[in-house]
């Protein structure tokens, strides 16, 4: 019984588009350096994109000042200019006033922070993926960003489906219950401490498997605020997925939600251990 609520359309397209998630994961992560950045970066502008359609400026000037402050950004990162980041936004903020100023009183307000919020919550945010690939052995912690986010996300939807009887946020997510939530905290955790038991020998830190164990753990915290955030602009909005890019799941927002709010977390405690 608990077996056939798997075996739907549904799920096979979930899965068969997260295998492929998984393999352009895998192939652009281990090669790193300039394809990685160049695959953030694009996955970056379409998300950017999403959210900006969400609020209504995807085409108008605000908007597009957002995608040029993406580009920009990422060309920093690229010559290692990161010291510059700061005069990029406040540069972004002091354009976007300028248009609200002589476009008033056709341009709101709401367009001016909408495009300084996406530039940051998505772009900014998802560059940490990049940074802590390319960051002190990079190659090993920065699936701990996947193992908390996708890793636990389909622990919670095993769990979830297979378990679920209690509401975790019905008004938000109707899908997602306190079972799952459950599953995907502890199967996080039994994940980055396999993965640490794995390569062991590659990281560079004492007692790798508790650490990833409690590491992945609190990102799979993290990773559930990360989806109901996401959830609550749509709701806001009253749309149910950010677009169609990625069958099964949605769009770029809908499948990095919680990887926008993982990333900047992981490359935090990679900093302190």
């Amino acid at each position: 019984m608990v077996i056939s609520k798997f075996m739907n359309k549904s799920f096979y397209e979930r899965l068969f588009s997260g295998i492929i998630l998984v393999i352009i994961a895998l192939i652009t992560i281990i090669l790193g350096n300039d394809i990685l950045l160049v695959t953030v970066g694009i996955v970056s502008l379409i998300g950017l994109y999403e959210m900006n359609r969400v609020f209504g400026i995807e085409k108008y000037a605000t908007g597009i000042l957002s995608y040029i402050a993406v580009i920009i950004y990422y060309a920093m990162l690229r010559f290692d200019m990161m010291t510059y980041v700061p005069f990029l936004i406040v540069a972004l903020l002091i354009a976007c006033m300028a248009i609200y100023v002589f476009e008033f009183p056709k341009c709101k307000t709401e367009q001016v922070m909408a495009a300084i919020f996406g530039t940051i919550y998505v772009a900014v945010m998802l560059s940490f993926v990049y940074l802590v690939r390319m960051g002190n052995n990079g190659a090993y912690n920065v699936w701990l960003i996947f193992l908390c986010s996708w890793g636990s996300d389909t622990c919670a939807y095993v769990f979830g489906v297979a378990f679920g009887k209690h509401k975790m946020a019905p008004v938000l997510s109707p899908k997602k219950s306190i079972e799952g939530a459950i599953g995907g905290v502890v199967g996080a955790a039994v994940l980055g401490a396999v993965y640490a038991s794995v390569f062991a020998d590659k990281i560079t830190i004492n007692n790798p498997v508790i650490v990833f164990a409690v590491i992945c753990a609190v990102g799979a915290l993290i990773s559930m605020v990360g989806d109901l955030a996401a959830s609550a602009i749509k709701r806001n909005h009253d749309i149910k997925d950010y677009g169609r890019l990625i069958p099964g799941h949605g769009g770029i927002m809908d499948r990095f939600d919680s990887v926008i709010y993982v990333a900047p977390v992981i490359w935090i405690l990679v900093q302190i251990f």
